[in-house]
């Protein structure tokens, strides 16, 4: 962001009755000043003017250590006299535009905070309960031979009966129809079940959306996308 600070020159007065207090014999002149200070954002006016003494001859700058009680009087003087500013403080377009975002992402985030919750979604609900004996889900199963070996590994895809729970041990049994690719689980039956479950299952993630089984030794995964 650009800054800039500007001397706004009002008016220049003589007065014949001051004389210079470093060079006697050079006339001076008191210039009365304002500060402008600008950026991107806005632009400031000092409330207040004030003076300066000048060497007409040496174009020189008096510095106030020199100036006499009678030069201190006359800048207040003429300072006081000095025109108002137009405004000490106004914001440009860019400032303006800079504090309506403001404003509208304090705004939204005082109301994130407090509307309301989105009410949760049925699926949502019943997928984040604990699983129970007789709950049903729809999913797919991956068996592997070994560890994180995919060549060979069993794939299924469709519904799921819990039929026992042991502590942390779930025991799952899978649809007499399972697909090998993935179908809609309006095309798959879920109403019958084999009698064989799989191994030994243990919870090891679950939300609203997703529920995972995993065996102890990592070879069975049941990946559970949907409750009935």
């Amino acid at each position: 962001m650009f800054f800039v600070i500007n001397k706004i020159e009002h008016a220049v007065h003589s007065n014949d009755g001051l004389h210079n207090p470093k060079n006697p014999s050079n006339p001076m002149v008191l210039g009365i000043y304002r500060t402008q200070s600008k950026t991107a954002l806005f632009t400031v006016y000092s409330k207040k003017a004030y003076g300066e003494f000048w060497d007409e001859v040496t174009q020189k700058k008096i510095p106030r250590r020199f100036w006499i009680p009678e030069m201190k009087a006359f800048a207040s003087q003429k300072a006081a006299e000095a025109p108002q500013p137009p405004f000490i403080f106004k914001l440009t377009v860019v400032g303006w535009i800079f504090v309506a975002l403001m404003i509208a992402t304090m705004g939204l985030i005082v109301y994130q905070e407090v509307k309301p919750p989105v009410p949760k979604s049925a699926i949502y609900t019943a997928m984040e309960k604990a699983p129970v004996v007789g709950d049903i889900f729809f999913g797919h199963y991956e068996k592997y031979k070994e560890k994180r070996t995919p060549i060979g590994a069993e794939i299924g895809f469709g519904w799921f009966k819990i039929v026992k729970v042991e502590g942390s041990d779930f025991y799952l049994s899978k649809s007499m129809e399972m697909s090998k690719t993935s179908k809609p689980k309006e095309q798959l039956n879920s109403s019958d079940y084999e009698t064989e479950t799989l191994p030994a299952l243990q919870l090891s993630e679950q939300t609203g959306y997703n529920i995972r089984f995993k065996s102890a030794d990592g070879l069975t995964e049941v990946y559970i996308s949907e409750k009935k």
